[in-house]
Parts: structure tokens; C-alpha cells; sequence
């Protein structure tokens, strides 16, 4: 959670608080924006981003930094970077070095004009090669590049001719479902409403009307139906594409060229981010608990904060509170006006006058009434619950010896009794099912021999709560069956990720969900207190700036003349679910965040404007 606290009286040279940085944006590239890459909250200060000119500066002054702990195995640590972390490096027998398994985000999807991408082939993060099938490390869902091997619980491998000519027509059927939106397709009914209800019912007729195929060949082809859908709903990280809505669909948007891992892992992005942020700023393993907003007291702490216990901590001068006295910050008056208090679980309280709040669509959904006070607008209420956000796992096995061939770069499921099923929801004994397949992690010489396994939905919670011997188990058999090879080994180790029962994240990330479009995105992402410009709202009912606001560095600009009249934005909403047309993407994290900055530099800018 990032608290700015913009000027004011205790920013001078000789006044500074502890734990705070002063930021003059006109002397400054730079802006203030939050790296969501996908849902731990993070807020970084970018150098580079064109800030808008002012006549008077301005000084922003950062207070925290904060990241609630990552509840995991013990091999992953609290950090900078939401849905993007990544086992520590860990050395892999028979390879030199080590190796970065990525549990959270593993691509940059698209190169042209992906910030992502630029910022990780400026510093030298991507690795040249002539192979740009084998460079992405993914697999090629809807196109013949790349050998993958469709295999059916019956341990055939289906003939590549037909999987080629399947791939095709779900292309098609594919590419149509992106015209309800973008070319306003009215939908023929609510209840077909849904991509997975659409594209099952259109692929299944065309396949069912081809003279051509034999019916062995028609009943593989409809199986394999449910096995792209799988795929298709851990893109999405839904539990089905049944559940993500056919007129918002093609609303989101790919961007343009190829696709890119960083092979010394994600987590160097966050890094760079983080370069230019003094260390002690940031915040790791501190859980927030409570957003308190449009605090009407003068009181520093707000109305109904009061710290408690031997823990609570003054967040500017870091010393405890003793016989039960109200903490004050150095260079804070007591009649100092704090729009935001930010009351964090060790009952440290920290006082801004904008935060912008990134955690996860899973946590809003589950955590929104008690997270803020006063709730949430009831507009902004119902726009988190239509959206939707499911969990998207992976399942790393690493074996001694590679039991697939060297052209192979996965193995895909396709259950031949699942030709005629109109579900993907599966009884939690049975949850494996839902397993879509296993990338081979190339090349060997960094990797190992390792696959990777991908899961969604409800039966990725239910993988979630089993043991690593019961799921190495089970994937095992999975593998001798899809295979036909009995002698198939267990895997020497299993890493797995666990995004749906982690309490700070509760979910991989988002996806218009049937009955919900992008103005519920636009809605989630809108500041708050609402007012009829995203800048500031005008009236004499609005409440007036805090003190140390109603003046800046320039006396013949101060907003004095307008005081009692504006009433700036206090709560911002980034991360992924907020952007319309890349959300479920690190690049959309990036650019939300880039937003929400520049809508505080825009209202500054205009406040300062209208004190002239």
C-alpha cells in the first residue's frame, strides 16, 4: 500500500520524517505508479515517464512502501511483485548453475509496445536465439508451430494431421467469438452468453457436418474440444470458459509479436522497478487491514484509529507508543488534516493523503467490507462481484532421465470419453482431470529434465489441499496412462504453486465473467470519493484540503482562494483487473499503474492552475 503525502508543512530540508522521500516532479522524470505484476501491492517511482510541465513545483513525498508476507512453502519469500514470484534459484543435478522456475507470471506477451518487454531488452534480460517457437517456452495453442503431443487416456498419440486440421477449426470458431465485441454481434440469448457454451456448440456442428472424416476421426476431434477448452480456461484463469462472457470477450487485447520468457526469471523486472527506491521504504511482510477514507476528524490518526498495544509503531519516527499516548509524527501538527490512515495488522497506523490500493480482485471479493471504512460504493461493490478471477496453478516435475522424445515440447491430454460433455466440473475425487497437459522446460541445459503442468478452476483448489507425494502420485499415473509407457519413473521433486488458497492473493488473476463487461472494470478502477471528474469534484459541500495542502512553495500560487472548494482524490485502484483491455497481463499491472499516477499529476497540475 503506498501512502503519498504531497508537500506540505514537515517537507522541509531541516523537517524531514523518517521513512519518507521527497520527489520534485519538475525537476524529476519521473512518476508515481504501482507494479501489480500479477497481486501483491507494490508502488514504485518510475524515472522516464513524461511528467506534465508545471509552473509551480510540486514535492511528493513517499511514506510507505508496504507488502503483506507470502504464506508459502518456505522456498519462496516475501517480495516486491504480486502473482510474479518465483522459486529461489535452486541447483538442478547434471546442469551448471541454476535454475528460475516461475510460479506466477512466465511470459511477456507480445513485443510491440509492451513496456514489459522493453524495459527487459534494454537491460539485457531476454536471450538471443534462432528458435522462436522453443525461445517462448509455451505452447502454441491454435497453430501447427512446435511438436505437441496429443495423447488420449488410452495411451494413442492422435495422428498430426488431425490435429492440425482441428487446431484450424477451433482457430476459426476462435477468431468469431471475438466479433461480439468488436463488431457489436448481438448474442442470440443470455444462456449462450459464454465462450465456453458458444465455441463448444459451434465446433462440435461444423465437426459433425464434415462429409470427409470417418467417425473414429469426428469422435477424437470432439474430444479434443474439452482439452483446448481446459487450456483455454487456464489462459483465462477461470474454472471454465463457460463462465467468461462472449460479448466482452474480444474486448481484451493481444499485443502484437512474439512471446518472451526471461530465463534469469520475472522477478528482475521487479527489481529494476525497485532500483530507484531507497530500501528501507519498502515494506516487506506487513499485511494491511484496514483503509480508512474520507476521514472527517482533524485529528492525525483519523476518527477511529487508535493505536493499540505495545506494537504500535509511529510510522514516521519508528518509535513505540508508550502509556497508551497518541503517536505523532515529527513535523505533524494536531489540527493536520489526513484524508487516509492506512491501519496495518501489527496496528501500525500510517497517515497519507492518496494510497492506491492494488491487492487482487480474489481479495477485494472476499475482503472489501472490512478492508475499507467507510465501504465501498454499492456501484463499485457490485462491479467486483460480476467480475470474475479464478486460479490458474502449475505443477513442476523434475525427473532424472527425459522419458519423451528431444522434438517433443509438451504432452496434451484428451480423455476420449469426454467426446459428448457439455462441462469441464469435475467431483474433487476426479480433480486431476482437469490437468489440461505438461510443457517440457527448454533447454535442458538450464532446466533439467522438467515438465510443467497446468490446472485451473475448482479442481486446482482441491490439488491445492493434497500433499506433494499424493500429487507426484497421481501425475505419474497420468503420465503412464497418456503415454502408454508403464515404466515411467516419479519425479525426483515437485514444486507447485498455490494461488487460490493464499490469503493475500485468492486467485491467479481476472476475466469478464458472465454478466459482467469492461464498464465494471472501468467502475473498479474508478478513485475515491467519487466526484463527476476523475480529478477533483467541485461544490461547497465538498470538504476542504488538509492543511498542509492549501499552500505550495510559490505564495502567488497558493490554493488558498479556493479553499472549501476542492476535494482531491483519496483512494486509487490499480492493478491488472483495473485495465480494460490487458487485464489478466503483467503489462496491464504496469500501465494501470502509470494511470493511476498520472491522474495525481493531473490533479495537481489543475489545482495549481486554478490557484492562479
Amino acid at each position: 500500500m503506498l501512502a503519498v503525502n504531497p508537500g506540505g508543512k514537515g517537507s522541509g530540508d531541516d523537517q524531514k520524517p523518517q521513512g519518507h522521500r521527497e520527489v520534485d516532479v519538475e525537476m524529476v522524470p519521473g512518476t508515481l505508479w504501482m507494479q501489480d505484476v500479477t497481486r501483491m501491492t507494490k508502488f514504485l517511482l518510475m524515472p522516464g515517464y513524461p511528467m506534465p510541465g508545471h509552473h509551480c513545483p510540486v514535492t511528493m513525498t513517499w511514506s510507505s512502501l508496504v507488502y503483506p508476507g507470502e504464506v508459502t512453502d518456505g522456498l519462496i519469500r516475501s517480495s516486491p511483485g504480486k502473482r510474479r514470484h518465483k522459486k529461489e534459484k535452486c541447483p538442478v543435478p547434471g546442469v551448471r548453475g541454476h535454475a528460475t522456475f516461475e510460479l506466477g507470471a512466465t511470459w511477456i506477451h507480445g513485443s510491440h509496445g509492451n513496456p514489459i518487454y522493453h524495459l527487459a531488452e534494454a537491460n539485457g534480460l531476454l536471450e538471443e536465439t534462432t528458435d522462436g517457437e522453443r525461445s517462448v517456452g509455451r505452447i502454441s495453442l491454435y497453430s501447427k508451430n512446435g511438436v505437441a503431443c496429443y495423447l488420449t487416456n488410452h495411451g494413442c498419440r492422435i495422428p498430426k494431421d488431425v490435429v492440425e486440421e482441428f487446431s484450424d477449426l477451433y482457430n476459426e470458431v476462435y477468431n468469431l467469438t471475438q466479433e461480439f465485441f468488436r463488431h457489436g454481434k448481438p448474442v442470440n440469448a443470455e444462456s449462450q452468453n459464454s465462450v465456453g457454451v458458444f465455441t463448444r456448440e459451434e465446433v462440435r456442428n461444423r465437426i459433425r457436418d464434415d462429409p470427409d472424416d470417418p467417425e473414429a476421426t469426428k469422435r477424437l476431434k470432439l474430444a479434443m474440444i474439452q482439452q483446448y477448452l481446459k487450456v483455454e480456461s487456464c489462459e483465462s484463469s477461470s474454472h471454465s470458459m463457460d463462465e467468461v462472457s462472449l460479448s466482452a470477450f474480444g474486448e481484451w487485447t493481444e499485443i502484437p509479436g512474439a512471446h518472451h520468457i526471461i530465463p534469469s526469471g520475472f522477478m528482475r523486472v521487479v527489481e529494476l522497478l525497485a532500483e530507484g527506491i531507497p530500501a528501507h521504504i519498502i515494506q516487506l511482510g506487513k499485511p494491511v487491514r484496514c483503509v480508512h477514507w474520507d476521514q472527517a476528524s482533524s485529528h492525525p490518526w483519523g476518527p477511529e484509529i487508535e493505536p493499540r498495544g505495545e506494537g504500535s509503531h509511529n510510522h514516521d519516527t519508528g518509535e513505540g507508543s508508550q502509556g497508551g499516548e497518541e503517536p505523532q509524527g515529527e513535523g505533524q501538527d494536531e489540527d493536520e488534516q489526513w484524508p487516509v490512515v492506512v491501519e496495518c495488522e501489527d496496528c501500525e497506523v500510517i497517515p497519507a493523503d492518496h494510497v492506491i490500493v492494488t491487492v487482487s480482485l480474489g481479495v477485494l471479493k472476499t475482503q472489501h467490507a472490512s478492508f475499507f471504512r467507510p465501504g465501498l460504493p454499492a456501484e463499485k461493490v457490485a462491479a467486483i462481484h460480476r467480475l470474475g478471477i479464478g486460479t490458474t496453478d502449475k505443477i513442476f516435475l523434475e525427473f532424472e532421465e527425459p522419458f519423451w522424445g528431444p522434438e517433443c515440447n509438451s504432452l496434451q491430454f484428451v480423455w476420449e470419453d469426454e467426446a459428448e460433455s457439455h462441462t469441464l466440473t469435475y467431483p474433487p475425487e476426479l480433480w486431476y482431470r482437469k490437468i489440461c497437459g505438461f510443457d517440457v522446460l527448454y533447454p535442458p541445459e538450464r532446466y533439467g529434465h522438467v515438465l510443467s503442468g497446468w490446472i485451473c478452476g475448482e479442481e486446482a483448489l482441491v490439488m491445492e489441499k493434497c500433499d506433494d507425494e499424493a500429487v507426484a502420485e497421481i501425475c505419474t499415473e497420468m503420465l503412464r496412462q497418456f503415454t502408454g509407457n508403464p515404466n515411467i519413473p516419479k519425479p525426483r521433486r515437485i514444486l507447485r504453486s498455490a494461488w487460490g488458497s493464499n490469503p493475500y492473493f485468492r486467485g491467479s488473476y481476472s476475466y469478464t465473467q458472465v454478466g459482467s463487461s469492461g464498464a465494471d472494470v472501468e467502475k473498479l478502477a474508478k478513485p475515491l470519493p467519487y466526484t463527476e471528474s476523475s480529478k477533483t469534484a467541485q461544490g461547497s459541500s465538498s470538504k476542504q484540503l488538509p492543511g498542509h495542502l492549501l499552500s505550495s512553495k510559490c505564495p502567488e500560487q497558493s490554493l488558498e482562494p479556493n479553499r472549501g472548494s476542492i476535494k482531491p482524490m483519496q483512494v486509487l485502484f490499480s492493478g491488472e483487473a483495473t485495465h480494460r483491455k490487458y487485464y489478466s497481463t503483467t503489462h496491464g499491472a504496469l500501465l494501470s499503474g502509470q494511470r493511476e499516477a498520472a491522474r495525481l499529476i493531473e490533479m495537481y497540475r489543475d489545482l495549481f492552475q486554478q490557484g492562479t
